[in-house]
């Protein structure tokens, strides 16, 4: 993965959410915007959490009303995050050493600027 860097091949902008939010609203957006997560953000734009579609999965599955339930019920709150300067490659070791799919990626204030996910890396690896 020579010397790539998640600034090449993140996803920016970013769908972001807040906590608050209805769970089936953001499922709508999600699909709205073919994406498969959002970041979860407080007021400062720093990343509380992230939602995926297997999130969403899961929710309905346990039978929950996702018109009843909000985001941070279900959210995953242990997040791995990577700044844009991170190598590909290093970021693929965290995402695989955590059993993950997405990695919000963050400024030097912590403020989210992108995503970067397995699909991203495996478009990185069909061109190289």
């Amino acid at each position: 993965m020579s010397d790539a860097t998640v600034a090449e091949f993140m996803t920016s902008p970013v769908l972001t959410v807040t906590g608050d939010e209805i769970a089936l609203d953001v499922a709508a957006a999600m699909d709205d915007q073919a994406i498969n997560s959002v970041v979860v953000v407080d007021e400062a734009c720093q990343p509380e959490g992230i939602l995926t579609s297997t999130d969403y999965v899961r929710l309905t599955a346990d039978g929950v009303d996702p018109t009843e339930t909000t985001v941070a019920d279900h959210m995953t709150r242990d997040i791995v995050t990577a700044s844009p300067d991170t190598t590909l490659s290093a970021v693929a070791a965290r995402m695989r050493a955590n059993d993950i799919s997405h990695v919000p990626v963050v400024d030097d204030e912590d403020r989210v600027m992108g995503i970067l996910s397995a699909t991203d890396l495996t478009s990185y690896l069909a061109t190289d």
